[in-house]
C-alpha cells in the first residue's frame, strides 16, 4: 500500500483510539473526600422464589442496593463463571471512596478477586479498607443492564440495585455469595444479580 495512504490512516485509527479510550475507558477524577458516606444496603428477600437465568437457577439470599465508587473493572470471558457474570466490580465507599486514600493504594483484580497495596503505612486502618470495599461479581439482568454496566468507567459513582444470590448450574455447579461486608479471602465477594444501574461519571 502507498506510504501517503498508510500514514493518514494509521494517524486516523490512532486518533479514534484515544478518543474511544478518552470517552471510554480514561479514569473519572475526583477531588479529595468523601464521596459515598453510606454502607450497602442489605435486607431480606422479598421474593425468595428461585428462578432460571440462562442455565443457571438462581435463589435469591437477599435484596442489595449498592452505592459506590468504581475503583477497578475486570472483565471475564473464559473461567467457570463467566457465562453468568461478565464483569466484576471492585467498589468502595466511605474512606475508599476518598481519593486521598485511593492514591496510596495500588489495586488490581485478577482471577475473581481483588487486591490492594500500600508502600509504607496504611492510608485507612486495614479492617476499615476491607469493610469498606468488596469485590462484586455482577450478573446482568438482561442486554440492556449489560450495555450500562460495560460504559461504567474507573472513578463513576454507581448505583446498583438487585440481589445477592446463589447460582447453581444443572451439572451442580455452585457460586454462593457473601452476606456480610466484614469478611476478607475466598467467599468473601458478592454475587449480585443486577436490575436496575445508575452511574455518573
Amino acid at each position: 500500500m502507498n506510504a501517503r495512504i498508510v500514514l493518514p490512516l494509521l494517524l486516523a485509527l490512532g486518533l479514534l483510539g484515544a478518543i474511544h479510550w478518552a470517552l471510554n475507558e480514561r479514569p473519572v477524577v475526583h477531588a479529595d473526600g468523601v464521596l459515598v458516606d453510606a454502607e450497602p444496603e442489605q435486607s431480606a428477600p422479598h421474593d425468595r422464589v428461585s428462578f432460571k437465568h440462562g442455565a443457571f437457577t438462581l435463589e435469591p439470599l437477599a435484596d442489595y442496593t449498592i452505592r459506590a465508587r468504581l475503583l477497578s473493572r475486570e472483565n471475564y470471558r473464559f473461567d467457570a463463571g463467566a457465562a453468568l457474570s461478565p464483569v466484576d466490580f471492585a467498589l468502595g465507599w466511605r474512606g475508599m471512596s476518598d481519593s486521598a486514600v485511593l492514591e496510596q493504594l495500588d489495586i488490581s483484580q485478577s482471577v475473581r478477586f481483588y487486591t490492594y497495596s500500600w508502600r509504607d503505612q496504611p492510608p485507612l486502618p486495614p479492617r476499615d479498607m476491607a469493610r469498606d470495599s468488596a469485590n462484586v461479581h455482577l450478573i446482568p439482568a438482561d442486554a440492556r443492564i449489560a450495555r450500562a454496566l460495560d460504559r461504567v468507567r474507573v472513578g463513576a459513582l454507581v448505583e446498583l440495585k438487585g440481589q445477592l444470590v446463589r447460582a447453581v448450574r444443572a451439572d451442580g455447579w455452585t457460586w454462593v455469595s457473601s452476606l456480610t461486608r466484614e469478611d476478607t479471602g475466598g467467599g468473601a465477594c458478592e454475587l449480585m444479580f443486577v436490575r436496575e444501574v445508575d452511574y455518573r461519571q
